[in-house]
């Protein structure tokens, strides 16, 4: 009986191959196959909202091929990825190939290793409509907004611009923050410290607090200096001192948003990165023979849920008392608590397996894999240890009328700081392996004293973890589609990167002054936070997909017909950015303007001058100098002119130097010495989209041999595969998955 299983990445087909046998075939949808058109609405608000779908463009092939091959199997399997996108993904699968919604033919991973697997394949389901449902009502909604909302920002504000929903909403949330720290004034106010010693070696750092009568804050100078002449003839007094042996719980483990933030703040990865890593290592690894090739080393990274299995936290349990001691782990196993919108559909992102310790599958890693499922890992462990013990002083010291406040702690027991430390506690906290002993009524000697003064703060610019927290807060969106709302609003020109902060543009601004002006509701926080809730409500079967669209789109429509009643009064022009560059064929300065390649010069003056530049690489007003083509001996085989070497966005290529009268080119590829194990031809090193660099045969398109990392010429001598070098380290591998033989390269 041949089994058909249709995952949705072309990653985990081969480990869920290995896993479930030769019964069954494994293959990829490769995302959706069926969506809303381009060209239209596709949703017919006067029927019901009634959604079209068509096959996606492109992907006539590749359904051709899935329908061939569901033809030719006895039971087929819906295994996309566990979440409303994959239930979704499944639904047009399902349609697709004529499977009925009821049949028992969903299956899905909440991790990729042989248990999950093999048990969920004993287990199929139906697919969940509910599910569905909730995400072709996001998805609609979605539409309607953009398609509806977008010609209006057209007329208003600068053509080509596109309306979201969630993305309005995040693009506000910086623009007001901005506007915030613009109108902020500073205060000025004083600190005063004073270092003290207690008749030994031992000093302790006291801060100036206020009186008995409480806490007082120094305005200016002339009150700090009050405090500092006290300091210099009042003797210090211990006034009160309280000790305390405190401990600290571990963080929970990893839910998206908090892997996200984390990511950021401890490894500097971007959002988006942090989700296409993450993937990668949910997919599957190839850990070679020494694992038994490939294995999904995470589980699934979209939840929102802090939920651990059982069998998990067992085993997390086993390896925590082997490698640390059982004095590390709780006498009574913790559980935490989901936020009350949890779905709870998955677990908390953990490892999913404790045989992968991060050093053990390190070397098959890359950088950025090895650092995200070492803090995934590092993370989990620290949530099933036993909490962080601290000794604690605080104490008041009088100084005349006023009191100066010293705190103290110091480490006890690390716990789970062992592992884990979420860095916030004080840096100090390792200095320390004794609090100060201190006694009422203890004078204490001056050491020195200091008064500094300083100015009250703006709250900080959001940066992309930052903005993640806040939108998590408000209930806006969901953390599954933070990486893609931040990359729209960049892309978009709403907002731009400045180093690790994300800052508003003037477009950006003047979009959401006109939205909270005439789209009140598109771009309030609790109006969207509400509509996730509702969405939420049609995946629990508690409301419809129609009942939802129709609360939505009544206000919605009425809304948008006054909006456009005011176009003229509401068009906004955009301020001009200049720039330093003066056009050198009419004299006039340049302006900065956005492309779809991003932002170059160009002239003022259009269109009776259509002059532009490149702007400079780090993205300055300055012009980009041209440079020199490098010269070659190779003459031109069209005009017989000379073959030169230029560069393009893709990487070099060779261009007659007559261009454009002459448009002869050619990619440069360069012979390695090894031979097509195909047809014999040679291999040749080319370079592809965004400078990648990649080796096929010179042959193509007749031999379609094609590898990333770079051919050795030696055969594999376990399976006489060809063996291949890979980036970056030094050791030589088989190309053939399953074999997962390698070498250190000599």
């Amino acid at each position: 009986m041949q089994k058909l299983v249709i995952v949705e990445s072309p990653t985990k087909v081969n480990p869920i191959n290995a896993y479930l046998g030769d019964d069954f075939k494994v293959i990829a949808s490769k995302g959706h196959v069926r969506d809303l058109p381009k060209s239209s609405l596709g949703v017919d608000v006067d029927n019901n909202f009634k959604v079209k779908y068509i096959n996606i463009q492109g992907k006539g092939e590749l359904i051709n091929q899935i329908k061939k091959e569901a033809k030719a199997a006895d039971v087929i399997y819906l295994a996309t990825d566990p979440d409303r996108e994959g239930e979704a993904i499944a639904w047009h699968l399902a349609t697709v190939l004529g499977i009925e919604p009821e049949k028992a033919c969903r299956v899905s991973f909440n991790e990729i290793t042989k248990n999950t697997v093999c048990a969920e394949i004993e287990n199929p389901r139906a697919i969940d409509m509910n599910l569905v449902n909730s995400q072709q009502a996001r998805r609609v909604l979605d539409r309607i907004v953009g398609y509806k909302l977008s010609p209006y920002l057209w007329k208003t504000v600068k053509s080509g611009l596109s309306a979201g929903r969630v993305q309005s909403v995040a693009t506000r949330i910086i623009v007001e923050r901005d506007a915030e720290i613009a109108a902020f004034e500073p205060k000025e106010y004083w600190t005063v410290e004073a270092l003290l010693k207690n008749g030994g070696t031992r000093k302790i750092k006291a801060k100036f607090h206020g009186t008995a009568a409480g806490k007082q804050e120094l305005a200016s100078e002339e009150e700090a200096n009050k405090v500092l002449a006290a300091c210099n003839s009042e003797k210090f007094i211990v006034a009160n001192v309280v000790r305390a042996k405190k401990s600290k719980s571990p963080m929970p483990p990893f839910i998206t948003s908090t892997m996200q933030q984390d990511a950021f703040r401890k490894l500097n990865f971007q959002t988006k990165k942090t989700m296409k890593v993450a993937q990668e290592l949910y997919e599957g690894i190839n850990l070679g023979a020494e694992f038994g090739g490939s294995h999904g080393l995470i589980t699934y990274m979209r939840t929102d849920s802090l939920r651990i299995s059982t069998e998990a936290a067992n085993a997390a349990q086993s390896y925590i008392v082997g490698k640390y001691g059982s004095e590390y782990y709780p006498s009574r196993r913790r559980t935490f608590k989901s936020s009350g919108a949890a779905q709870d559909a998955h677990e908390a992102i953990r490892p999913a397996s404790m045989n992968f310790e991060p050093e053990l599958v390190k070397k098959y890693l890359s950088g950025d894999q090895y650092k995200l499922y070492k803090l995934i890992w590092d993370r989990f462990m620290a949530s099933q240890m036993k909490n962080a013990e601290f000794d604690t002083m605080n104490a008041d010291i009088a100084c005349g009328e006023y009191i100066f406040k010293a705190s103290e702690y110091s480490v006890k027991f690390k716990g789970s700081l062992h592992v884990y430390d979420d860095a916030e506690t004080p840096e100090d906290s390792e200095k320390l392996t004794k609090v100060c002993e201190l006694a009422v009524g203890e004078e204490l000697a001056l050491d020195s004293v200091n008064g500094e003064k300083n100015f009250t703060s703006p709250p900080p610019h959001f940066n992309e973890g930052s903005l993640t927290k806040f939108l998590e807060e408000k209930g806006i969106g969901r953390p599954s589609t933070y990486a893609a709302t931040i990359t729209t609003i960049i892309e978009r020109g709403y907002v731009v990167r400045d180093k690790k902060t994300l800052r508003s543009t003037p477009l950006g601004e003047a979009t959401v002054e006109i939205m909270k002006k005439n789209f009140p509701r598109i771009v309030d926080y609790k109006f969207t936070a509400n509509m996730e809730n509702d969405i939420d409500k049609i995946a629990a079967g508690d409301d419809t997909f129609e009942e939802v669209m129709v609360d939505f789109y009544g206000d919605f429509a009425k809304t948008l017909e006054k909006a456009m009643a005011k176009i003229p009064e509401n068009k906004v022009e955009l301020p001009v950015e200049e720039s330093d560059i003066i056009c050198e064929k009419c004299g006039k300065r340049m302006i900065i303007k956005s492309g779809r390649f991003g932002k170059f010069a160009a002239c003022p003056g259009y269109p009776e001058c259509k002059n532009t530049k490149p702007l400079a690489k780090d993205g300055s007003a300055k012009a980009a100098e041209k440079e020199e083509p490098e010269k070659t001996d190779i003459k031109c085989p069209e005009c017989g002119g000379e073959v030169v070497i230029r560069k393009s966005r893709y990487g070099k290529f060779y261009a007659c130097s007559s261009f454009p009268k002459c448009k002869y080119t050619k990619a440069i590829k360069e012979e390695i010495g090894v031979k097509c194990p195909k047809c014999g031809g040679e291999i040749v090193r080319s370079f592809g989209r965004r400078k990648s660099v990649f080796y096929n045969c010179d042959n193509y398109p007749k031999c379609d041999f094609s590898v990333w990392d770079m051919p050795t010429g030696e055969k594999c001598p376990e399976c006489g595969f060809l063996m291949l070098e890979k980036k970056g380290k030094k050791q030589h591998y088989c190309m053939n998955e399953t074999c997962g033989y390698k070498k250190d390269a000599e």
